[in-house]
């Protein structure tokens, strides 16, 4: 190894360095040389030790790595109060630490890491075996300078029985908000006992708390997020998932004041109403993002009064409204000067009229979501020019023909993200002609499409900005792998699952053309030789991520030897 490269000063490597995209290329840039080595030790700041192999490894690389501010262990298979307890005597100053998805709390660990690292922001506990109102007290009591915390969908409770433990409940969460003053953050989702008691215990006594996240949780009401608001000055985002439940959200009651920071509100999955959608018209927050997805009982006049109140709206989400007609959006859209993301899947009684008519009136839209609409089942003829605004289409399992996607690719030209997948009516001749009107493509899924199958055998220029193609179940054939090489060298990302004309001629095609190429999933892919995968590893060092041929065996000794090379196999898996 030398001792330093080209000679500029450190300072300006350092810089230069800081532009790459991820950590992982510190690894080659470390064997440079010593100066190289020193740099990235430095700006490596999160380490991910999932893998229990590195336990041995810990003290070598918390003694290398000194800036370390985040560490993760999400589902960590070794001793982890003894990890805990290294971690705490290396003299670091996290700032941020997970330990999901571990059967129990690591108790013993966490209070030894406490005792030198009081200063911890960030805690994410999620996903525990059992979890209870005792791990709570020793959480506060560890860590009094918390910020965030992740407490979420814990074990089932049924469980909790066999041991004789008991689920978090309001005592657990009232203990905790007297000792996190500083708590900003809370995720509560799954933790079904909970009841709007812990609500207004956190509004009272965490005056910092500006996200809250409330999944699954039964026992939360309207009026209970209605107290929380009510309560917390600071809260900007708050987010709710499955209430509504008849026997626990009375009438609405509870008037709003204004947080000044409110700008995110997501309710989904949840029996609202139109009385809750006025009080939050006349609340006039400050609200920017707005999500009722798949949520019941309130009306086109519930939605109409609260999108007149906002027009300053950016991002709304009206999944599943079932009531909701071409009209209807007719007369919400003058009230979307400001939107520039618009999800209205699953709304069936919407037509092509509702996307002419969003394109037309919301003049800064750039991403629109119309999954299994009624979009495309009529053709309307429009004097359209091209929009240079939308450059997101998710249209997915639509009965599309020809002729509509035509009219869209024409109408948005600068479109960088569409998704087609399970679209019925489309043909391979459809699919070339958007690809040949849309140039700025960079990300495209067409799953379970079968007019694909010999689409890119005529494509005749090149789609050098395509990063991202899935194809998943689309009958694609070897000499069409081999156009897509040809054709998309930039290829970072190609999802081939359950393509099953595939052999391993077609996936050397793509590998050795696409030479930026970082994932390939080949699921379900069963006519290709035992050493695809060994060769796609050695031949291009770009792939960071493979999943195999469905009968594709991984020993534990190919699994590390791949890993040396930077490449992670998923045996019988998919992209995480």
């Amino acid at each position: 190894m030398a001792e330093k490269a080209v000679d500029l000063p450190e300072e300006c490597w350092e810089l230069i360095i800081k532009l790459l995209d991820h950590p992982s290329h510190f690894n080659s840039l470390s064997l440079v040389c010593k100066q190289f080595l020193s740099i990235t030790n430095r700006l490596l700041f999160s380490l991910n030790l999932s893998d229990p192999t590195v336990q041995a490894l810990l003290p070598r690389l918390l003694q290398r790595f000194r800036r370390i501010k985040q560490i993760e262990f999400t589902g960590f298979q070794g001793d982890m109060n003894s990890i805990l307890h290294q971690i705490a005597l290396s003299g670091l100053n996290l700032e941020s630490l997970n330990v999901s998805k571990q059967p129990t709390l690591p108790v013993v660990g966490l209070r030894a890491l406490g005792s030198k690292m009081m200063d911890l922001k960030s805690l994410n506990c999620s996903k525990m075996g059992f979890f209870g109102d005792s791990d709570l007290t020793v959480i506060a009591e560890s860590f009094p300078c918390l910020e965030e915390l992740d407490i979420s969908y814990h074990a089932d409770e049924n469980s909790y029985s066999t041991i004789g433990s008991k689920p978090i409940s309001d005592l657990g969460i009232f203990s905790l908000s007297l000792k996190l003053k500083s708590l900003r953050t809370i995720n509560l989702s799954g933790n079904s006992f909970i009841t709007d008691k812990s609500l207004v215990f956190l509004s009272t006594n965490c005056l910092l708390l500006s996200q809250v996240v409330l999944h699954f949780c039964n026992f939360i009401s309207l009026n209970g997020i209605s107290k929380l608001i009510h309560g917390c000055s600071h809260l900007n985002s708050i987010s709710v998932h499955g209430i509504g439940n008849p026997s626990v959200n009375a009438a609405f009651k509870v008037p709003f004041l204004s947080p000044k920071a409110l700008s995110a509100i997501a309710l989904s999955d949840s029996d609202i109403s139109d009385e809750f959608l006025y009080a939050v018209a006349e609340a006039r927050f400050p609200l920017k993002k707005l999500t009722l997805s798949r949520c019941a009982n309130y009306s086109f006049s519930g939605i109409s009064v609260l999108l007149n109140e906002y027009q300053s709206l950016e991002y709304l989400n009206l999944e599943a409204a079932y009531f909701l007609r071409d009209k209807d959006i007719a007369e919400l859209s003058r009230f979307l000067h400001s939107i520039n993301h618009i999800n209205l899947s699953h709304c069936y009684g919407l037509t092509c009229i509702t996307f002419y008519t969003l394109i037309k009136n919301c003049l800064v839209l750039d991403k629109l979501e119309m999954v299994a609409t009624s979009i495309g089942e009529e053709n309307i003829e429009t004097d359209f020019k091209a929009s240079h605004g939308i450059k997101s289409l998710n249209l997915a399992n639509n009965s599309l023909g020809n002729n509509f996607i035509t009219s869209f690719a024409s109408i948005c030209p600068k479109l960088e993200v569409l998704n087609l997948s399970k679209c019925k009516g489309i043909t391979e001749e459809g699919i070339v002609e958007v690809l040949k009107r849309c140039s700025e493509i960079r990300q495209l899924e067409a799953n379970h499409i079968r007019g694909m199958t010999n689409s890119f055998l005529h494509l005749e220029f090149e789609l050098p900005k395509l990063k991202v193609l899935s194809l998943m179940f689309s009958g694609i054939d070897d000499d069409a792998l081999a156009m897509i090489g040809k054709r998309c060298c930039g290829l970072l990302k190609l999802d081939l699952a359950g393509c099953l004309s595939l052999t391993s001629k077609g996936v050397k095609e793509v590998v050795e053309n696409c030479k930026e190429l970082k994932e390939i999933n080949l699921k379900w892919c069963n006519k290709f030789s035992a050493d695809i995968v060994p060769w796609m590893v050695f031949s291009r060092p770009s792939l960071k991520k493979i999943v195999p041929p469905s009968r594709f065996v991984l020993t534990e000794r190919q699994r590390n030897l791949f890993l040396r090379h930077g490449c992670v196999v998923y045996e019988g898996g998919a992209f995480e």
